[in-house]
């Protein structure tokens, strides 16, 4: 945690961080300032850190629970979850493109160190007016990320900047800074008793290997009584097997059910077609052609006379043969 000096202290500190990683690629002085653009640009070579906006951490803001217990008296500090927002311009040379030149050193030092050192932060703490400030003994770092803006967010950023002209400039968030509460809580109370005990399972007030826990009163007997009950519960398992039925019962039992549902099935498509079968034989015999009628079958021969008795298939066959 920190006090409420840590949002001035990150600004110094990028600023320092930013001056001393300007690298070889500019062999020029450079002035590196934490103050907003300015609305008259120098030809020097300048970068300002802007800080344009402070927000809520939205990832932090609900884990400050009530802090004071039911009696009023402060038990936890509260802590404001913050992160800054900040503009970085540069200013240069136009014909030597130094602000583009300054902006890329920039970028690469804050994207090869995005977590704000321990060194830099002790050197910004020097500064006089940052005396005071114990943001190096917080636990929580500071990281840096670069923010995406539109051209519309990018207008309307700078035209709150009264008369400032636009320069190429960059927009990073830091997160996460702390800022304590000044009351210092009520230190806990500390243990008055400690009671600590070692029971191997089994014994009385032990909890029992499978989570239950075996009463006061119950001895050893427990033990044996459990031990039975596994004993009859193997010699139902060993049992289990030997009752069951035999695979070669079931077996066939299944066939003779299905012969016994396919017999009547079977039985009146087997008797459907035999009655056709014997009449034709029976009708066959009487096609032949009796002499006298003409060429004509006596099947229409015995249509035509009504009152004549059927022949047997016998004498049918006979009177046939005798005619021919």
């Amino acid at each position: 945690m920190s006090n409420a000096l840590a949002i001035a202290h990150v600004t110094q500190a990028l600023a320092l961080l930013i001056e001393n990683n300007l690298g070889p690629e500019f062999d020029q002085a450079v002035k590196v300032e934490p103050s907003k653009p300015p609305t008259e640009p120098s030809a020097e070579p300048t970068i300002s850190v802007f800080l344009y906006q402070i927000t809520p951490n939205t990832s932090q803001r609900n884990n400050d629970l009530p802090t004071r217990a039911t009696d009023g008296t402060l038990v936890k500090r509260p802590a404001a979850a913050l992160d800054l927002h900040f503009l970085i311009s540069a200013y240069g040379e136009e014909n030597e493109l130094v602000g583009q030149r300054l902006i890329g050193s920039v970028v690469r030092t804050l994207h090869e160190i995005p977590i704000l050192p321990r060194d830099v932060i002790e050197q910004a703490g020097e500064k006089p007016y940052l005396a005071g400030s114990d943001l190096l003994d917080s636990a929580q770092r500071v990281r840096f990320s670069p923010t995406v803006m539109d051209i519309d967010e990018t207008s309307k950023l700078w035209g709150m900047l009264y008369q400032t002209p636009y320069s190429l400039s960059v927009v990073y968030q830091a997160a996460l800074v702390l800022i304590e509460g000044r009351e210092t809580p009520v230190p806990a109370k500390p243990v008055q008793r400690s009671d600590v005990r070692v029971l191997p399972f089994g014994t009385p007030g032990a909890p029992a290997p499978g989570g239950r826990a075996l009463p006061v009163n119950e001895g050893a007997g427990s033990g044996s009584s459990q031990g039975g009950t596994s004993e009859g519960g193997s010699s139902e398992a060993d049992a289990g097997p030997s009752s069951s039925p035999a695979p070669g019962k079931a077996v066939a039992k299944a066939p003779a059910k299905k012969t016994a549902a396919k017999a009547p099935a079977k039985a009146p498509a087997k008797a459907t077609p035999a009655t056709p079968a014997r009449s034709r034989k029976a009708a066959q015999p009487a096609k032949a052609t009796e002499p006298g009628t003409g060429g004509k079958s006596a099947r229409g021969a015995a249509k035509r006379t009504p009152a004549a008795p059927a022949a047997a298939p016998d004498e049918t066959e006979n009177t046939t043969n005798g005619g021919s």
